[in-house]
């Protein structure tokens, strides 16, 4: 017989470094998951993504055990690595930060792309352009399918 779901939890999680403090804890205690648990198996499970910003989507069932499923680093994230900037910009229509290259965006996109809402690569990178856009990176040269 198949497990009764209890509910979900999402949060954003560094890859390697879970610990009981907030906001892991809590969000975990009021479901009555064992957090001390799920540090462990998720610390297992990145620790080839040590430091990386990872949302993780936990499943909580009745009986309160739990699965979760680790997804691929946000957007922002891995384009403001790309552009090896720490922060985007506070006004990214008139002030921009850095660039992104449309080979970097590709690069993203390919990595990306099973965590989107894309059915194409094209598709998947007009979609990264435009995060870049809104955090205030310059998109440099022509896009493939312009050329």
């Amino acid at each position: 017989m198949a497990k009764v779901i209890d509910g979900y939890i999402k949060l954003q999680v560094r890859g390697g470094q879970a610990n009981p403090a907030p906001p892991i804890g809590p969000a975990l205690g009021g479901k009555g998951v064992n957090i001390m648990e799920f540090c462990k198996r998720f610390n297992a499970r990145t620790q080839d993504k040590m430091g990386q910003v990872l949302p993780v989507i936990i499943t909580v069932y009745k009986d309160k055990s739990f699965d979760f499923i680790i997804k691929t680093p946000p957007a922002a994230v891995q384009l403001m690595q790309a552009a090896k900037v720490k922060k985007g910009s506070a006004e990214p229509n008139r002030i921009k930060v850095g660039s992104v290259t449309w080979d970097q965006i590709k690069e993203i996109a390919e990595g990306k792309i099973v965590d989107m809402n894309a059915f194409s690569i094209e598709s998947a990178m007009k979609m990264l352009a435009g995060t870049a856009r809104s955090i205030g990176l310059r998109v440099t040269g022509t896009p493939p399918w312009e050329e």
